[in-house]
């Protein structure tokens, strides 16, 4: 599977590594494991990745036994096999070393509004909501104008949706400021209200539904574990 051919060792160490250690693989995985099963949701997720090479790399995955393709209406879905689940404490534990050894300025280079909110839109907590349609939009001034704002739509069943356009609904909070501070709060390396207090963020609409953003915004599955890095 590895681009670079075999390691040739027995080991179970390399066998292993010939097939996670792949280029974008540990990501594929990340994202199946947070329940993303079509090929255009995989796609939000890794969208630095090419549409081929993602196919290429679901293949070698299914070759490997770690997914299963099954056909379905307008495509294919992809499940992890028992092998595939296996990896799980695998990708987690690679995610927490990141988060406790890995300076955390380093990886707020790498600053993506689409896939930070496809990440958020995962683990909105609809819970401190109010029990009806709740529309947020996001402005992030700094970021190429077409990639700028973006809503995030909570249903009163708790089903969430992220819009690249104006979904027409009356908007209830308005959020803009530095995708960098919005970054560092989804990963856990500062809070809403510092963000707001040093003037990053700058929050407008509905007093419940901002004075409770720390709450329903949720953080990344990695946020709990504290860097013993500088921020």
């Amino acid at each position: 599977m590895s681009e670079h051919g075999s390691y040739g060792q027995f080991c179970p160490v390399a066998m292993a590594s010939e097939i996670f250690c792949t280029r974008w693989t540990p990501l594929i995985l990340r994202e199946m494991f947070c329940g993303t099963t079509r090929f255009n949701d995989l796609r939000k997720g890794v969208p630095r990745m090419s549409p081929s090479l993602l196919s290429k790399r679901l293949g070698e995955m299914r070759d490997a036994g770690i997914i299963r393709e099954t056909p379905v209406k307008k495509g294919f879905e992809y499940r992890l096999t028992a092998a595939g689940e296996d990896l799980r404490p695998i990708v987690m534990a690679l995610g927490f070393w990141g988060q406790h050894w890995v300076e955390s300025k380093l990886s707020l280079k790498n600053l993506d509004p689409s896939l930070l909110m496809w990440d958020m839109r995962r683990h909105i907590d609809p819970t401190p909501l109010p029990k009806k349609r709740s529309t947020i939009l996001f402005h992030f001034p700094e970021v190429d104008r077409a990639r700028q704002k973006t809503w995030l739509v909570v249903d009163p069943d708790g089903k969430v949706d992220v819009c690249n356009f104006d979904p027409g609904f009356e908007v209830d909070l308005y959020v803009t400021g530095s995708l960098r501070a919005m970054t560092a709060i989804w990963m856990g390396v500062t809070t809403v209200r510092r963000e707001v207090d040093a003037k990053e963020l700058d929050i407008q609409g509905d007093r419940a539904i901002a004075s409770d953003m720390q709450q329903w915004l949720g953080l990344s599955p990695f946020a709990k574990e504290k860097s013993r890095l500088a921020a």
